[in-house]
């Protein structure tokens, strides 16, 4: 029932179901349960919070030709989340579980960091945010502690975080084209698809030439090739780049390194944006060398882990700066640092992986969270799922 509360804001989301009171009172539910409750109960608790929010990570493996991982995976995150709730009740006092529980939004396993525990308010009354989180758990903390008649008064801090602001709308002064692309997983990098999955792009690109846009912005490895080793594909988007600014996901390779990029094209040239923060066991096992070896080897047939690069990249176009993002670090908080004055931020993705199934929906309530945190407008576009604009 309390990971029921606690997850039940994605769910909502998912189904297109609008209800900041249904989910603030969920969200003030599954925190004060969690408080009040003893070893076993948090062990489950844990268990199910891993399962309801991550069971569609191990639908990726299956493109690695590892099926027989699909329920092992999630089974896994059901524990590791199973232990990390058991470790809240050690003490059986319940600021020290309001502690934990804050401090567990910090605690990432593996480089995982998609378990905000503070994201079961970004669709409530209540900002979501860790200082409003904290208010949150102190208010609940002195609700369980003061006696019967000064009960009411232990929410009253609970009205400084109140908030039912809208969006502040913020958008480019651009022509923007973000077509919506939905290339299934399992033929995205069939060879015998490759040439239809190119000329789609091209024909894409040329319609938004038609249009007269500025921009157009296709998704995460929406070209699934080497684009740096391509010549023939390179040639024809520097010629298409006389027309309009392309934004495009593809490979890169240098110095027996392979990069998952996004390629900035303007005026018969190229700036490229490595990935900062890789998929934890998806671009990069993090792990000691020799056990990533090993992995590698056995589930991965020898291939290399991605290379990531040490700095964000930030793209230029027509004299708006834009910070480049791709997938999961669109969801890190290292790539929203540093941004001197940057409003607006490209985010591509590939949901492929992981659809059908509420990632999608939970990226996008990472992405509103970090919006709001660092005030910043997020243009997204993804395979797989719905493209969107993510605003403060």
């Amino acid at each position: 029932m309390i990971a029921l509360f606690f997850s039940a804001f994605i769910y909502l989301a998912h189904f297109n179901i609008e209800s900041k009171l249904l989910n603030t009172i969920l969200g003030l539910l599954a925190i004060y349960f969690v408080l009040i409750s003893k070893k076993q109960t948090l062990f489950f608790t844990g268990f199910f919070i891993g399962l309801f929010w991550f069971y569609w990570v191990g639908n990726s493996f299956v493109y690695y030709d590892l099926a027989y991982l699909k329920p092992i995976i999630p089974f896994a995150f059901a524990l590791v989340y199973g232990f990390l709730f058991f470790l809240i009740s050690i003490v059986e006092f319940t600021f020290y579980k309001a502690a934990i529980l804050f401090i567990f939004s910090y605690i990432h396993p593996f480089g995982f960091n998609w378990f905000v525990p503070e994201l079961v308010f970004i669709n409530s009354y209540f900002k979501a945010d860790k200082p409003s989180f904290a208010i949150v758990l102190i208010s609940l903390f002195l609700f369980i502690n003061f006696k019967t008649k000064w009960k009411v008064f232990a929410l009253l801090p609970l009205l400084y975080i109140y908030t039912n602001s809208g969006e502040y709308i913020d958008n480019p002064k651009l022509k923007i084209s973000m077509p919506q692309i939905n290339v299934n997983q399992d033929r995205k990098w069939a060879k015998d698809n490759l040439s239809n999955v190119i000329d789609e792009n091209f024909r894409l690109i040329e319609e938004a030439i038609k249009e007269k846009k500025d921009l157009i912005i296709l998704p995460e490895t929406a070209f699934p090739i080497v684009l740096n080793k391509d010549e023939f594909v390179l040639t024809k988007l520097f010629e298409l780049s006389k027309q309009i600014n392309i934004v495009v996901g593809a490979l890169y390779y240098e110095d027996n390194n392979y990069y998952n990029t996004t390629y900035y094209f303007n005026k018969m040239k190229a700036k490229i944006a490595k990935k900062v923060v890789l998929v934890p066991f998806g671009e990069k096992v993090p792990l000691p060398k020799f056990m990533v070896e090993f992995i590698n080897n056995t589930f991965y047939n020898g291939a290399q882990d991605y290379k990531e690069a040490k700095t964000p990249t930030d793209f230029e176009i027509n004299g708006i700066k834009f910070r480049n993002v791709i997938c999961y670090e669109a969801t890190s908080e290292t790539l929203f640092k540093n941004l001197d004055g940057i409003k607006y931020m490209i985010a591509t993705s590939n949901n492929a992986w992981f659809t059908p199934s509420i990632e999608p929906t939970l990226q996008n309530l990472l992405l509103k969270y970090y919006a709001k945190r660092y005030d910043i407008t997020i243009l997204h576009s993804a395979n797989g799922s719905e493209n969107g604009i993510i605003r403060p």
